[in-house]
């Protein structure tokens, strides 16, 4: 199959469902160390607010050209109001639950000198399962897209995600997961999963040679039920385990600046590609390509169709 045109892609719809944060930057110049503490004294000239985690997920998905919505729950707090303006500012159409009890997650960096020089989290654990409030709006929203991206972060807002998997596989949708944990089960019948090296030793454990580690993903793949199991290994490229048997794209990176968020951009369009109709083995070297050019980029960075396609 062809690329898709941007007019296929404009009308490929991708349901992101997941932990959304708030990253906050603060950018400043380093001058002296501090007289209180062996510490840079950071001057601030800056500060700027991004949506993170999930949300750039969705962000990826609508810079390429297709259409996202998203579907998070987050605090009754001003950091949600926040981050729900920047959402919808994308084009994202947000979908937003609230808990009161949920403190929204804000990831606060300092930057000087072109380097994080610390990084403050804002979070708490959810005391009950906060997306099963949100089963009614999945149902409703999952009739009107073609995939369905679940964004794991392990903030506890997917605990129900495997009866969600099993609605929309019987619906007939595309299913993707950026897995998180240990515990793989839970994301078993889905079309495809993207672990990184170390999501994915910590399930298979660590393999000797390439022999051994298509052994033991296949292997995890069957178990599974998925169509497809992607390991993205960084400066190594990417590999594809399939019924087929395995696919491996090597990396397209010509400079590595900052990879933050490359996962997000190489599931994302992974997601929006497979709404456009194209098979897990069509779509991975473009999804290769595009985390290529984003680690290229500092921050969670996009890629546009014409970076992708040119």
């Amino acid at each position: 199959m062809k690329n898709p045109s941007k007019k296929e892609l404009a009308a490929a719809r991708v349901l992101v469902v997941g932990d959304a944060m708030l990253d906050r930057y603060i950018y400043g110049t380093v001058d002296r160390i501090s007289p209180e503490a062996p510490v840079p004294v950071v001057r601030v000239t800056h500060e700027e607010e991004r949506i993170g985690a999930a949300a750039n997920v969705a962000y990826n998905v609508v810079t390429l050209g297709a259409q996202a919505s998203l579907l998070t729950v987050v605090g009754d707090d001003e950091a949600s109001r926040k981050l729900e303006a920047l959402v919808a500012r994308t084009g994202i159409k947000p979908h937003f639950g609230r808990d009161a009890q949920l403190q929204t997650t804000v990831k606060l960096r300092v930057i000087g000198r072109q380097q994080q020089l610390i990084r403050l989290d804002f979070e708490n654990t959810p005391k009950n399962e906060v997306l099963a409030s949100q089963s009614e709006a999945f149902t409703a929203l999952m009739s009107q897209h073609d995939a369905v991206l679940f964004s794991d972060y392990g903030k506890g807002g997917l605990a129900h995600v495997a009866s969600m998997i099993k609605a929309a596989r019987n619906a007939g949708k595309a299913v993707l997961i950026d897995p998180k944990g240990s515990d793989y089960s839970r994301y078993s019948g889905a079309t495809i999963i993207t672990p990184n090296r170390n999501e994915l030793q910590q399930v298979i454990g660590a393999w000797n040679d390439d022999a051994d580690l298509q052994h033991r993903a296949q292997n995890l793949r069957e178990q599974l039920g998925l169509d497809a199991l992607i390991l993205t290994r960084s400066e190594e490229g990417m590999t594809l385990f399939d019924a087929q048997g395995h696919l491996h794209v090597g990396t397209e990176a010509r400079e590595v600046f900052d990879v933050t968020g490359a996962g997000d951009t190489v599931i994302a369009t992974m997601a929006a590609l497979a709404a456009a109709g194209l098979t897990p083995r069509q779509s991975m070297p473009l999804a290769n390509r595009a985390g290529g050019i984003v680690v290229g980029k500092f921050g969670t960075a996009t890629v546009s169709y014409e970076e992708l396609f040119q």
